[in-house]
């Protein structure tokens, strides 16, 4: 078995991207222990003490960034890669407050996610600003994302502060978040 230094834990619900993720891990030489949902995360957690934590953002319905505090207790060393399906500014930065090294949107692969671990700061390339704006759609997406964060994920009040009918914003929550 590898050290404790190259020992990852990979927490995500989807089954096949969990293997698939965790095959690829151990062929670069990790050892890899794998949680598919919050319960087995915290399980796994006070065990596996590792060094590098790949973590899914939405657990079944579960908001993996309650895992941060318990894995950074563990191991206050811990580096911490924060992935999603939906990625939007309120979470990325929600995630970076809580203790989490790096947030990567899915689709990612095997090298972004190693390169992460490693990474201390931004690099200039990413530092910079978009050479194009966000849109209105993407601007709008993420502004909903702010507010419903504020509101603790609840519908009703967000939809009052955004001065929308609750329908609309479901709607518009139902939707992928539009590309930048």
């Amino acid at each position: 078995m590898s050290d404790s230094s190259q020992q990852i834990l990979v927490i995500d619900d989807d089954p096949v991207f969990n293997r698939v993720l965790s095959r690829a891990l151990k062929q670069r030489g990790h050892s890899v222990v794998s949680a598919c949902s919050a319960a087995e995360a915290g399980e796994a957690i006070p065990a596996a003490r590792a060094a590098r934590v790949v973590l899914d953002l939405n657990i079944a319905g579960t908001s993996g960034l309650t895992l941060i505090a318990p894995l950074l207790a563990a191991n206050p060393a811990c580096r911490i890669v924060v992935l999603t399906g939906y990625a939007s500014i309120a979470t990325a930065v929600e995630a970076i407050k809580l203790g989490a090294t790096h947030y990567l949107a899915k689709p990612t692969d095997v090298d972004a996610i190693l390169a992460a671990f490693e990474a201390t700061a931004p690099q200039a390339e990413q530092a910079a600003p978009p050479s194009q704006p966000l849109s209105v759609d993407r601007l709008e997406w993420e502004h909903i994302q702010r507010v419903l964060k504020e509101h603790d994920g609840n519908i009703s009040s967000t939809a009052r502060a955004l001065k929308m009918h609750r329908r609309t914003l479901q709607r518009k929550l139902m939707k992928r978040p539009v590309k930048s």
